[in-house]
């Protein structure tokens, strides 16, 4: 009788532990080889030590051969192994495996199984690992992934290559709620939960329990049944982003088999075609970024702090919305998108049967597609989702591509049916073929877009790709007017907002020598670009700046493809001795009423910028070493200020880091910032200098390279010159805690050494 009991306890006792889900993180301790370059040959038969998210891409060599869709640099084939245990007390449980994106091509195997194939890298990727597994004994996994850069069939901006992404190991009770298995729909106070399960359940039962911001219980409420939330919060962008938290939990009968946490908030979201978007039933003008998933030295494998860092600058800078440009982002992208408040359009596919998906349209688009929708719906601050972008279907005569589209939409609609459905259409897209989706994007297509209007006044208009500078008229793209798109996008209430290609310099899409596109409004190093001051001013008018940008076409920047051009300009004052007494054109941007310019102590006048176009008044002065200040005046007050000085030779190195208190968890990063000065300490500009970085204690120098995008050296460098007499790096911590020192060697100066903490 005493057996029995412990028996039964026993059974009870590992009943419960089955019921507790587990989401371990598995970054650590894998194994990598380049076993192939981009021509098939052998490059290295070695393993090596890497962690997750790893992108092997970034430290290769530009190479001017190789296509700038990837930044020229090198993909090929790569092999990845990671021996790990598991416990013989974790038999009979579920055990899968969960990639959070793998690029691309890859194939997947456990103990010499394989587990599957999946072409596309973008998606995430769970594999059951349960039959396989060696209890109590040694385990090896394995993940080949083929993404040669030379290939026709690759994306065409950067993306990285390898397991660029998390990994998670995920233990469960045999029968549980699948991995993004809950559906949280909400109506006013309303919420309804459907919950996908996996396995053999005699009596299955849910229960949901609702909290609150603070962690308080507000509701529960079983299976499919409508739970009230009384006085619930709207989420309210960045107003008031309020985010709620259900645990469902699953039983069979009385017995307890799996939890599983979704996060969610109360808002409606919707495009109209007259008052463009509406947040919980009050126009919102989005003004937004396009943004590509590479940071610098990171490449494509980025961590928390990369793209935690990224949103708070946009957010400093002004930006409510992000297009998630082409494919659908790291999941917890999107939580922070959900805690800060930014509106996310996500996106599905670059291409559909062109490009680097044709290969794949056929047999993948449903899967890879509900991928994205399934993974993503329970986040408020995805408003719409799309199917693509400039799709080669826009320019067909023949209904195919407007079945096409349809066809996805339809797909969509029935799939999750609370959002509305948008694509992006390029330059002379068939008019039907764009009439199909709730939203219709358009890339540089304002001038059109305002004659559409009147032509189709029920469609909803976004502009899904807004030029930085310049405006294209209708019938021709390349019009170079000066009249920004987005004063056409302030003036006019039906367009829902615009989406700026891009808000930061990044890799890939490339035209040699230069390795990425460089007319982001931030650079590479997240610095705001002295022409980036023209959508801050106009996007927050009620935080008075002012800014000066020298225009020349003699200074040395990467001036990117002519479309999306800015006029060549920097924050500079400092110019060679031939230049003194030449008129210059200074441009004073600002969203201040007025402007005074003072070279010198000399008032060189006062202007209103009601004036001039674009927030920019322009002036034309002689050039005169010295001091330059520009003074924004609302009515009789100096409200913004901003000056330049002629510095002279560069004596020392100034480095600055964001963060000097850091988390010991093999993830978290650092970002230095190296300028040089002179000996009054003003910023130098017009002369560089060669900078070394060494690192030493539990830090990892990810990379110190300055911000221009045409290398010959890779991003991972740790080495190289300024450029406009700056550079940066990136630090990351290690799984131990202690002092991280950075020393930065520069020619002839004394070297700097900044001391972090790691806890």
């Amino acid at each position: 009788m005493k057996r029995q009991f412990l028996f039964i306890t026993l059974l009870l006792c590992l009943s419960t532990a089955w019921a507790q889900r587990e989401k371990i993180n598995f970054d650590f301790d894998w194994e990598f080889r380049l076993t192939s370059d981009d021509d098939r040959k052998p490059i290295d038969p070695d393993w090596h030590p890497v962690q997750l998210p790893h992108d092997w891409s970034i430290s290769q060599v530009p190479d001017g051969r190789l296509t700038g869709c990837n930044g020229h640099l090198h993909g090929g084939v790569g092999d990845y192994r990671k021996t790990f245990s598991i416990p013989a007390k974790d038999r009979g449980r579920a055990i899968s495996i969960l990639f959070d994106g793998i690029y691309n091509r890859s194939t997947v195997c456990i103990n010499g199984h394989k587990l599957g194939f999946r072409p596309y890298g973008f998606c995430y990727i769970e594999y059951d690992l349960t039959p396989y597994l060696n209890y109590g004994g040694s385990n090896q996994l394995t993940v080949n992934v083929n993404s040669p850069s030379a290939n026709d069939s690759i994306a065409r901006w950067y993306t990285g290559n390898g397991i660029y992404r998390h990994a998670w190991l995920i233990k469960t009770s045999p029968a549980h709620i699948k991995t993004y298995g809950t559906y949280i729909v909400t109506r006013g106070n309303q919420v309804t939960i459907r919950t996908e399960t996996v396995g053999n359940i005699g009596k299955p039962r849910l229960v949901h329990k609702i909290f609150d911001a603070q962690g308080k219980q507000v509701a529960k409420g079983n299976g499919e049944e409508s739970i009230e939330v009384k006085n619930a919060t709207l989420w309210n962008g960045m107003e008031n982003p309020y985010l709620y938290r259900v645990v469902t939990t699953l039983y069979d009968g009385s017995k307890q088999l799996d939890t599983y946490e979704s996060t969610f908030g109360f808002r409606t979201a919707e495009f109209t075609s007259d008052r463009g978007f509406l947040l919980n039933g009050k126009p919102l003008k989005l003004k937004g970024f396009c943004l590509h998933q590479d940071d610098a030295c990171l490449g494509s494998a980025l961590p928390l702090r990369s793209m935690e860092r990224r949103l708070e600058m946009f957010k400093g800078y002004g930006v409510n919305a992000v297009r998630c440009s082409h494919n659908q982002p790291a999941p917890e992208f999107l939580d922070l998108c959900d805690k800060m408040g930014f509106i996310v359009i996500d996106e599905a596919f670059d291409k559909w049967k062109s490009g680097y998906y044709a290969e794949c349209f056929d047999e993948w688009w449903q899967r890879d597609l509900s991928n994205m929708i399934v993974r993503d719906r329970n986040h408020p601050c995805v408003v719409t989702w799309s199917i693509g972008n400039e799709l080669q279907e826009a320019w067909d005569g023949t209904g195919e591509g407007v079945k096409r589209a349809q066809m996805l939409q339809d797909f969509v609609h029935q799939l999750e049916p609370t959002r509305q459905v948008c694509m992006a259409c390029q330059n002379n897209h068939n008019g039907q073929f764009s009439g199909v989706t709730d939203v219709v994007g358009y890339n540089y297509l304002e001038a059109r877009m305002l004659s559409d209007h009147k032509q189709f006044p029920q469609r909803k208009f976004l502009v899904t790709e807004e030029l930085p500078y310049y405006c294209g008229a209708e019938g021709n793209i390349r019009a170079y007017d000066t009249n920004n798109p987005w004063n056409i996008i302030a003036a006019n209430d039906f367009i829902a907002g615009g989406f700026i290609w891009t808000g930061q310099d990044y890799i890939g899409e490339a035209s040699w020598p230069s390795s990425g596109w460089p007319t982001g409004l931030i650079d590479l190093s997240g610095r705001e670009k002295a022409q980036g001051l023209w959508h801050r001013a106009a996007w927050n008018p009620d935080k008075p700046v002012v800014g000066i940008a020298v225009r020349d076409n003699a200074l040395d920047i990467d001036h990117g493809r002519d479309l999306w051009q800015w006029p060549n300009m920097a924050s500079i004052w400092n110019f060679p001795f031939r230049y003194e007494g030449l008129v210059v054109e200074v441009n004073t941007i600002t969203n201040c009423e007025r402007v005074q310019l003072i070279i010198n102590n000399k008032v060189m006048g006062e202007k209103r910028t009601a004036d001039y176009p674009n927030h920019t008044i322009v002036w034309n002065v002689p050039y005169t070493p010295g001091h330059i200040e520009a003074k924004g005046i609302n009515g009789t007050d100096t409200v913004a200020y901003y000056d330049l000085r002629t510095a002279s030779q560069p004596t020392q190195l100034q480095a600055t880091a964001d963060r000097t208190q850091l988390t010991a968890d093999g993830q978290d990063l650092c970002y230095i910032q190296l300028q040089l000065l002179d000996k009054d300490g003003i910023p130098v500009q017009h002369e560089n200098r060669h900078i070394r970085a060494t690192i030493e204690g539990e830090g990892i120098l990810r990379g110190c390279i300055n911000n221009n995008l045409r290398r010959t050296t890779p991003f991972t460098s740790t080495e190289d010159d300024t450029h406009f007499g700056r550079a940066f790096a990136i630090v990351q911590t290690t799984r131990k805690a202690g002092p991280i020192r950075v020393r930065f060697d520069c020619e002839g100066m004394a070297p700097v050494i900044l001391t972090l903490s790691s806890q």
